[in-house]
């Protein structure tokens, strides 16, 4: 693998966990103030994990992003994996 590959995976890495980072954050601070309200398993901040951690950080971030849309009482529930 050339350098710049090399160098482009670093940075898919580093900026996939800085987003991970944000939303543990999130759940360990916020998330308790605001209940759970989740209509969806699994919750919406552990499926933008997964979608990140699978996807990488642009596309896991637009599919995040989409479920946190759907998820209101109008939305769908049940299970909806990455």
């Amino acid at each position: 693998m050339t350098f710049l590959g090399k160098l482009f995976l670093l940075a898919r890495k580093g900026i996939s966990e800085l987003l991970i980072g944000c939303v543990r954050l999130y759940q360990i601070f916020l998330s308790p103030i605001f209940g759970q309200s989740c209509r969806f398993t699994p919750t919406c901040s552990n499926y933008y994990i997964q979608a990140v951690r699978k996807h990488g950080p642009i596309k896991g971030s637009l599919k995040g992003a989409w479920r946190i849309c759907r998820c209101n009482p109008w939305g769908g529930s049940g299970e909806d994996l990455p």
